[in-house]
């Protein structure tokens, strides 16, 4: 069953609810990681909306060099918002220094610390998430999600990493919808909102990292089915598999099924 997506409406409905959530908590003033690709992008021109360009401040977090800065930049420049360059590059390394990643050894009695591809990319999102908390406090601003459906679903995020914020602003549309959103705004880039989504860690498109396309992620959610039930299983196996990272931690009750 086909269904329809109103980007106007979505894109107004999330400025108001970015306005109502402000209004509740108390906040004025906003944070979030500029990757300069649609999901960021989309975000902060939303919340610049919602709040005023001044109080949306943007981070870009290079891990030593990124090619495609000039994109963060660009997003910055074009929405107007006050914009920092914290390069982690340093932290990145001082950790890898200290875990027996670059030739260090672990002391008698410890156990060593084996080289991991996967970890060492996610320490990337986790660095990022502490930069922007840390920034975050000291402005007495709240940290903006910017992961979307899609990647949720799938598990495609970092926990503890992307996945901790204040609140999630794309976190209802697939990433089909942050498209169709990004492209009723005027204010940002088009060429930015259509970007083919990378994570800047791993060196190959999302796409090609899951082995899933976008669209088939987007039908599986809203109709049930993207028309192929080879693909429905693989998306269904990712999605039973990381629920752990869209649920609060578990609490285990030392009482079994009696009352404590």
């Amino acid at each position: 069953m086909a269904t329809s997506f109103d980007a106007e409406a979505a894109r107004d409905g999330l400025v108001a609810a970015i306005r109502r959530i402000a209004r509740e908590q108390g906040f004025d003033r906003v944070v979030l990681g500029i990757s300069g690709g649609k999901d960021s992008t989309v975000t902060a021109a939303l919340c610049a909306r919602a709040l005023g360009r001044e109080n949306v401040y943007g981070v870009m977090m290079p891990d030593g060099v990124q090619k495609d800065i000039s994109d963060s930049v660009r997003v910055c420049d074009a929405l107007g918002i006050p914009r920092r360059t914290v390069n982690i590059g340093a932290m990145h390394t001082a950790l890898r220094e200290g875990t027996d990643q670059l030739g260090a050894r672990a002391a008698d009695g410890e156990f060593a610390i084996p080289v991991h591809r996967e970890s060492d990319i996610n320490v990337g999102p986790r660095l990022r998430m502490t930069v922007l908390r840390y920034i975050g406090q000291a402005l007495g601003a709240r940290l903006a999600g910017t992961g979307n459906l899609s990647e949720s679903t799938v598990g495609y995020c970092t926990k503890d990493g992307d996945t901790s914020c204040d609140f999630s602003v794309l976190g209802a549309l697939t990433s089909v919808e942050v498209v169709q959103v990004g492209l009723t705004m005027p204010e940002i880039p088009r060429d930015l909102v259509v970007k083919t989504p990378t994570d800047g860690l791993s060196g190959v498109s999302d796409e090609e990292k899951l082995g899933l396309r976008y669209e088939d992620i987007h039908r599986y959610i809203r109709q049930g089915s993207c028309g192929d039930p080879d693909t429905d299983a693989r998306i269904r196996r990712k999605e039973q598999a990381n629920m752990h990272k869209r649920r609060m931690p578990v609490i285990l009750n030392p009482f079994g099924d009696r009352a404590p």
